[in-house]
């Protein structure tokens, strides 16, 4: 959902401009003419595009307003950028760009943005327009992201709704499916990507995607939605349309994903059980603590540490130190804990991918079992 990430010299420059545009136009008394509408750009193939972009247009041809509020900007230059950005600090804030300017960068990416006007009287266009201004002028569009709870399309949802005065635009569409299930589709054609989120998010994205936190969401809630006995958005008009284009690579797919854990199937060599155990184990700790240090909730009760068991680096230990007991005892623990993943996944829209990393697993330990397994001694 993010859209501009900028240097710290050009977040000073942007901010001196939007902040002098703001004042500038909070003197501006919209005429008869004057539209506002609700922007959703489409998707990218950059990580930070996945998703697409909101962001509200002001269009006035009398008083030569055409403006684009965009609460989608980072500086990415910010002191200790990865740790904040993973701790959940991260401070991203709104611009105000021309729509010139605005459309131009859209077509250079070869992503496709689509309008709706919103339907309200001049009253409100005007109020609207204000607290845009006044937001950008008092600081308040500065904001700590939240993948779900706080990004730019709710952001925008929130001071539409504030203007309104009340909550009219809710979610209408795909109430039925989990935050996660709504997220699976946007990482097809990113395979790794699409990896990394499934074992990385926990529970909360399991929950019912009742909230609108993604731009082409809230574009089809916008087309259901009634204010005054009217619909709000009834026309949806395409200012830019690209057909999708996806990136091709011999690697980020999931052959290279299968045929990696095919060879060290087939190699099932002792430092390959090491190694894979350990990569594991590892991944199981971080998972942990990002659970328990990050700000961002859909990290914590990572039930994916069923599989990316930290115990697993226990077991490597005994394992190289000949410990058949403890070997076999840890071997068949983790054996009932994928066991009982399985279980937990059954309805979950990432069974499928983690699938081949279970089984996998599964069956280095089943070899680790039968190996260590005392014999039972025969009296004669």
């Amino acid at each position: 959902m993010v859209n501009i990430f900028l240097s710290k010299k050009t977040v000073f420059l942007v901010f001196l401009l939007s902040f002098f545009n703001a004042v500038c136009a909070q003197s501006i008394q919209l005429s008869k003419e004057a539209s506002v509408s609700v922007i959703t750009c489409g998707v990218g193939n950059e990580s930070y595009s996945l998703f697409g972009h909101t962001a509200i247009r002001i269009k006035d041809a009398v008083n030569f307003v055409d403006a684009v509020y965009n609460y989608g900007a980072f500086d990415f230059n910010t002191p200790n950028f990865v740790p904040k950005f993973a701790k959940g600090d991260l401070q991203y804030f709104a611009v105000v760009n021309r729509y010139s300017d605005f459309i131009n960068q859209y077509s250079y990416e070869n992503r496709s943005v689509d309008e709706q006007e919103l339907q309200i009287p001049l009253t409100l266009k005007q109020q609207l327009f204000e607290n845009l201004n006044n937001s950008l002028a008092s600081g308040d569009s500065h904001y700590t992201y939240k993948f779900i709870d706080k990004n730019c399309t709710s952001m925008v949802v929130d001071i539409i709704n504030k203007t309104l005065g009340e909550t009219v635009i809710t979610k209408k569409t795909d109430t039925e499916l989990t935050y996660r299930s709504i997220l699976y589709p946007y990482f097809d054609h990113h395979f790794y990507e699409k990896l990394g989120t499934s074992i990385i998010f926990g529970s909360k994205v399991d929950a019912m995607g009742t909230k609108l936190f993604l731009p082409l969401e809230l574009q089809k809630s916008l087309k259901l939605i009634q204010y005054k006995n009217q619909a709000l958005a009834p026309k949806n008009q395409t200012l830019l349309h690209f057909e999708e284009s996806h990136p091709s690579s011999w690697w980020n797919n999931i052959y290279s994903y299968l045929i990696a854990l095919g060879l060290l199937v087939i190699w099932n060599k002792k430092r390959v059980h090491y190694v894979y155990f350990a990569t594991m184990g590892l991944l199981g700790l971080f998972f942990l603590f990002m659970g328990f240090y990050s700000n961002h909730l859909e990290l914590a009760n990572n039930y994916n540490v069923l599989l990316f068991n930290p115990t697993l680096l226990i077991l490597c230990f005994f394992y190289a130190a000949n410990n058949r007991a403890w070997t076999y005892k840890l071997s068949l623990f983790n054996l009932c804990l994928l066991l009982i993943y399985l279980v937990v996944l059954i309805n979950k829209a990432h069974l499928l991918i983690v699938l081949p990393l279970l089984l996998t697993s599964a069956y280095f330990l089943i070899q680790l079992a039968v190996k260590n397994k005392k014999p039972i001694p025969i009296i004669i």
